[in-house]
């Protein structure tokens, strides 16, 4: 059985989740989930189905890491991963907080260039580096530990194969 975060609501109405973990431990999730997660995000976002302000509160990292959604992208991305993967659980939270972690770090690391194709419809991104997000290490402040994913993507089992549509 999966253990429920509570929802509470902010001074601006934003949706916030108290979260007794620290980003760091978070638990896995799978690489089907990561690409349920990435159609998800990308269908909601064509239609351009905004979601609720909602933030995460990490209690156990020091000075309480409060991570806010309120780019209206972020809030989409989250939105659509609550419906599929319901955001007051670890798996939803590890799930969602992946999904936006993967986003930032292909806007900023052009190592994972070969891993993604930018079409006029969004972006394809290779299944390795899906499967890769669903089991590298996430940080205390939310993002991948790049050394440990980068080994993900160079292991014999996972080839750098480039995107898929």
């Amino acid at each position: 059985m999966d253990h429920y975060f509570p929802r509470a609501i902010g001074p601006a109405g934003e949706e916030i989740l108290d979260i007794p973990l620290s980003p760091a431990a978070l638990p896995h999730v799978t690489k089907r989930d990561m690409e349920q997660a990435w159609a998800a995000a990308r269908d909601a976002a064509i239609a351009e189905q905004p979601g609720p302000p909602r933030g995460f509160r990490f209690a156990s990292v020091p000075d309480g890491l409060h991570l806010a959604l309120i780019d209206p992208d972020a809030r989409c991305w989250a939105d659509a991963v609550d419906r599929i993967a319901d955001l007051a659980t670890p798996h939803g939270v590890s799930l969602c907080v992946r999904l936006l972690a993967l986003v930032e770090l292909i806007g900023r690391a052009e190592w994972l260039r070969p891993f993604i194709s930018i079409k006029r419809d969004g972006a394809a991104v290779s299944p390795h580096l899906l499967h890769a997000a669903a089991f590298a290490r996430l940080t205390d402040s939310g993002g991948f530990d790049e050394t440990g994913l980068r080994h993900l993507l160079v292991r014999p089992d996972i080839s750098n194969q480039g995107p898929t549509p």
